[in-house]
Formats: structure tokens, C-alpha cells, sequence
């Protein structure tokens, strides 16, 4: 008997990859598939990469570049070292469910019970979860425009409809959202409304009246509201973060949805959590512990113990942030025909180049990363395709102020010399 008898003809086709199209509808939605059809990194991945061939400053992921603090570090060694190193509960660490509990009813003034809480591998899962378990298919997303990528992905995984209402520029540097845009998307057919407050990449922060006209709305349509609010204690100046949850009567149509990973320099870490009615966080992790059952172990008490006692060091983290956007802000203003965003708080600016040049994003940070040494991300990459959103960012480009001073300082220097010689 030949070899290709006993194994098979080595040139049979494996089965074919579309007849589940799931994954290929989740890369779609995401923006991953290439114009031949093949699957591409994501545009962070991409920059990432851009970056590193040129030896640029990568201002395009959102990771911070200041060092994780020791006292996170002591305290998961320390748990490390008691042990904590196998499956956590489901539901996650008491300790950490706890602290949540505690630091929504500290911050916010909302009463949460340890059944409302479920712990998650970063806000990611959490979101994913909470969209795969709440949303019919069929179902209709409202995302506001920009958005982070996994709003799509997890929305064709649960075999929903992304709709998108743009953010618009407010006259002032700022952006607001489109509410004429807004009341025509809202419908019967409106599922879920996600609301991103501390918005990626706009910087903008949710006023209480935005919120809660978004909440009529989502009663109106008999909607869900899921929060993303990762970047909560990362608010500029006066301005104070509002979590939707705790300034209306009935919060059992809200998921509130936030991570340790942005405010205490642990992005690697992946530990986020999930605040929802009992039923409904139920709903969730019924999804959650067949995405990853739990993880994280030993960073969870480390965590807790950052919320119970550490909170200073995510507001010191805010007035960090807010000073270095005030350092890499005004060198993007030297850059002759541009207009640059005021962020109110998070990672990002935004530079839009339209008044300066006819290159696309994509072009346009391909050279600025090769002639001058730095890297953003692309606008309509955080845009769906082809969308009046996309358009307007069509040469705007998104910019992080989350390294290290030394880093930030190095980018400033690099975009007023880019300024020199452009003007």
C-alpha cells in the first residue's frame, strides 16, 4: 500500500472554511478582511508593525508606557505566593466582586449587590458576553461612530446589525453626538445601545443629560444600554465621569461594563468586570464561562486591593494623562492646515489633516511615520465602511498621550520639527 493510500491524497481540499461563516463574518465586521479576500492583523497590529520598521514612536496603540506600580505587583505575588493560582469562582474572587460593589456605591452612590457583579477577562469578554447574551439575532446595535472594534465583532458573532450614530465635532475642539442621526437609528428593531464614556478615541465625556436622553430612548425601543467605561477615572479637568447606572430609578435595562487595565497601568492583566441586574448578569456569564471560564486568578485580590485602597494613584494617573495631552496637543497644533481635538479624557487626540493635505489616513501615516518618526492610527479603520463618519475621518488620524513623559516629550519634539518642515 503507498504512503498516499494509507494517509489520503495530500492534495485533497480540507473542508471548506465558509461553510461556517461566523468567523469571517466577526473579521468582516472588524475590518480585517483584505480587498483579495485574505484575513489581515488589525490595524493595531499593522501599526504596530509600521512603527517598529522605522524605529517610530508608536502613538497608535492605547497601552500605557509608564510601569505598572509596585504595590499591584507585591499584592499579586503575594497571592501568587498563598496560592491563589488555580480556577477562580466563576462569578470571580469575592474579594474583587466586593471591591466593584464598593467602589460603584463609593464613586457613583450606587447600591450594588455581590450577585450584580461578575468578573471577566478584561472588558472585552465582558462586552462580548454581555452583546452575545442580550442581542437576538437580527437585533439591531447602536454604536456611536468612531468605535472600538469589538463592538462589531461581537455583534455579528451574536448575529445582530451594527448601526452607527456619528460623533460629531462640537465647534470647540470637542465632538457631540448626532442626535438627529441618533432619533432617526433608534427603532423597534434596536436591541442594544452602547454608549463608550470616556468615548475611544474621541476623548469625549458623557454629560448626564446625553446619558439620559440615550436612556429614554432605549425605553422607548425597549432597548439594553451597555457602558463601556474603561477609561472612568481618566476624566481632564473638572469635568467628573457619569455612570449611567446610578442617576436613573431603574437600572435593570443598564450593563455597566469597566476594567482595571487603563487607570492602573495593567493592560496585560485583563481584568475587568461586569455590573448588571442578577437575571441579567446571569444571562452573561451562562456566555462568559464558555468564552474562558475564569482567568486572572492571583491579579484579582491585587486588583481589589487597588480600588480599596489605591484609587489615588487612577486619579494621579488622570492629571498625568491630561498634562502630557498638554504637551503633544499643542506640537499637532504647529502642523500647518490641521485641526486637532481637546480631549476631555481617555488616551487619544485626533488630528485631522484634510486642510493640509489630499492623502488618505493611511498614506498619510505611512509617510509620517517614515519621513518623521511617528505612528497613529488610521480614522476610518475605527469607522464601519463607508459611512458618513468614516468620510469626515477620512484623513484624520488617532494619536496616543499614554507613554512615558520621555516618550511623549520625544513625540512632541518629532511633530514640531515635521511642523518645521511642512510649513
Amino acid at each position: 500500500m503507498s504512503d498516499a493510500t494509507r494517509t489520503g491524497s495530500r492534495s485533497a481540499a480540507h473542508p471548506d472554511l465558509h461553510a461556517a461563516p461566523t468567523w469571517h463574518q466577526m473579521a468582516t465586521a472588524a475590518g480585517l478582511v483584505n480587498a483579495d479576500g485574505s484575513i489581515g492583523e488589525t490595524i493595531f497590529g499593522q501599526m504596530t508593525a509600521l512603527a517598529g520598521r522605522h524605529d517610530a514612536i508608536n502613538l497608535g496603540q492605547g497601552s500605557p508606557g509608564d510601569p505598572t506600580p509596585d504595590f499591584l505587583i507585591d499584592a499579586a505575588t503575594e497571592a501568587m505566593r498563598a496560592g491563589v493560582n488555580q480556577y477562580a469562582p466563576g462569578q470571580g474572587h469575592r474579594v474583587l466582586i466586593d471591591a466593584v460593589a464598593e467602589q460603584r456605591r463609593r464613586c457613583y452612590g450606587q447600591e450594588v449587590s455581590a450577585d450584580e457583579v461578575l468578573i471577566t477577562i478584561g472588558a472585552t469578554e465582558g462586552l462580548s458576553a454581555a452583546i452575545v447574551a442580550l442581542v437576538p439575532r437580527g437585533g439591531e446595535v447602536i454604536v456611536f461612530e468612531p468605535f472600538y472594534d469589538s463592538y462589531a465583532a461581537a455583534t455579528a458573532l451574536a448575529g445582530g446589525k451594527l448601526r452607527t450614530v456619528g460623533l460629531i465635532e462640537d465647534g470647540a475642539g470637542g465632538f457631540a453626538p448626532d442626535w438627529e442621526a441618533f432619533e432617526r437609528t433608534v427603532s423597534p428593531q434596536t436591541a442594544a445601545i452602547i454608549v463608550n464614556t470616556p468615548h475611544n478615541p474621541t476623548g469625549l465625556v458623557f454629560t448626564a443629560e446625553m446619558l439620559t436622553r440615550i436612556y429614554k430612548a432605549a425605553v422607548d425601543s425597549d432597548a439594553w444600554v451597555i457602558t463601556d467605561e474603561v477609561y472612568e477615572y481618566l476624566v481632564f479637568g473638572d469635568r467628573q465621569h457619569v455612570a449611567l447606572a446610578s442617576i436613573i430609578d431603574d437600572p435593570s435595562r443598564v450593563v455597566s461594563i469597566s476594567s482595571a487595565g487603563k487607570s492602573f497601568n495593567i493592560t496585560g492583566w485583563k481584568i475587568g468586570w461586569t455590573v448588571a441586574a442578577p437575571p441579567v448578569r446571569e444571562a452573561i456569564q451562562a456566555v462568559k464561562q464558555y468564552f474562558c471560564f475564569t482567568g486572572g486568578a492571583p491579579f484579582q485580590p491585587a486588583v481589589a486591593a487597588a480600588l480599596n485602597e489605591h484609587e489615588d494613584f487612577a486619579y494621579a494617573s488622570a492629571r498625568s494623562l491630561s498634562a502630557r495631552s498638554e504637551i503633544l496637543v499643542p506640537a499637532f497644533e504647529q502642523l500647518p492646515g490641521v485641526r486637532v481635538s481637546q480631549p476631555q479624557g481617555g488616551y487619544f487626540t485626533l488630528v485631522d489633516f484634510a486642510g493640509a493635505t489630499d492623502e488618505d489616513a493611511y498614506a498619510l501615516n505611512e509617510r509620517l511615520t517614515r519621513e518623521f518618526g511617528f505612528t497613529g492610527i488610521p480614522g476610518p479603520s475605527l469607522c464601519a465602511a463607508g459611512t458618513p463618519v468614516s468620510e469626515a475621518f477620512a484623513q484624520t488620524i488617532r494619536y496616543s498621550f499614554c507613554k512615558s513623559e520621555d516618550e511623549t516629550a520625544e513625540a512632541a519634539r518629532r511633530v514640531r520639527k515635521a511642523a518645521e518642515k511642512l510649513s
